[in-house]
C-alpha cells in the first residue's frame, strides 16, 4: 500500500492543520479544512448517490493526478450540527503527518457557505454561525 503524507506548513510557529472527525452520509469520518483548497473532496467510499457530472479539470491530491468529472451532494454532520457539502469524490486523499487515513477535504467555498472558521493555532473550529442557524446572504 502507498502512503502520501502531507507536511505541516512552515508559515509560523505553532500553526497546525485543522482535522477534525465529523459524519459524512451517517458514517465517521476523519476531515481536514482546509483553506487553500477552493473545492472540497471526498472518498468515494463516502460519497453519496446524489451524482452529477462536471466539467473535466485536474487536480493533484495526496501525491496523485486525478481527472475529476463529478460532484455530488453530501449530508455531514459536525458535534451534532448538519450541514450539507457539494464535494468531488476521489479515490483517495492521503494521510495525514501521523499517517492516519483522510476521508474528506472540507474546502473554502464549504466552510464560508456556511461559516466554518478554522483557527490554525488552535487547530480547532469556530462552529458559532452553524450553532445559530444565521447566515447572512450578499
Amino acid at each position: 500500500m502507498e502512503m502520501w503524507f502531507f507536511n505541516k506548513s512552515e508559515g509560523g510557529k505553532g500553526m497546525t492543520r485543522t482535522f477534525k472527525e465529523m459524519e459524512i452520509e451517517g458514517k465517521k469520518a476523519y476531515v481536514l479544512f482546509d483553506t487553500g483548497s477552493m473545492r472540497s473532496y471526498v472518498r468515494k467510499e463516502f460519497a453519496s448517490g446524489v451524482r452529477w457530472r462536471t466539467i473535466p479539470f485536474k487536480v493533484g491530491l495526496g501525491g496523485r493526478i486525478y481527472e475529476v468529472e463529478e460532484a455530488c451532494a453530501l449530508n455531514c454532520a459536525i458535534e451534532g450540527l448538519g450541514f450539507d457539502v457539494e464535494a468531488h469524490p476521489v479515490e483517495e486523499l492521503g494521510y495525514d503527518e501521523r499517517g492516519r487515513r483522510m476521508d474528506a477535504i472540507i474546502g473554502a467555498l464549504a466552510m464560508e457557505k456556511w461559516v466554518l472558521i478554522p483557527n490554525p493555532k488552535t487547530g480547532k473550529i469556530d462552529l458559532t454561525a452553524l450553532r445559530k442557524r444565521e447566515f447572512t446572504e450578499f
